[in-house]
């Protein structure tokens, strides 16, 4: 039997991708937004794919504050642009 792989929609292009090939983004229980790299941390997620390009776009068209149903500060997106451009 095939193993189901688990999609997530990226909130920048709107691509379908396996879970492995995004990021997620987070919001904890204590309204923080952080980047849960392990994809196991509880709260509320947003996926992107991992390229600079996409959150660009997620940032434009806020697609990271529809999917957690809040405002994000700039500075929220500027310490994302600082994570995504370690990896």
């Amino acid at each position: 039997m095939v193993k189901k792989v688990p999609m997530r929609q990226c909130v920048g292009c709107s691509k379908m991708k396996s879970k492995k090939e995004m990021m997620r983004v987070l919001k904890t229980t204590e309204e923080q937004i952080v980047l849960d790299v392990t994809g196991k941390m509880n709260g509320r997620g947003a996926y992107l794919c991992k390229d600079a390009e996409c959150l660009k776009k997620a940032r434009k068209n806020r697609g990271i504050e529809r999917s957690l149903k809040m405002a994000i500060p700039a500075e929220v997106y500027d310490n994302l642009e600082k994570e995504f451009a370690k990896d």
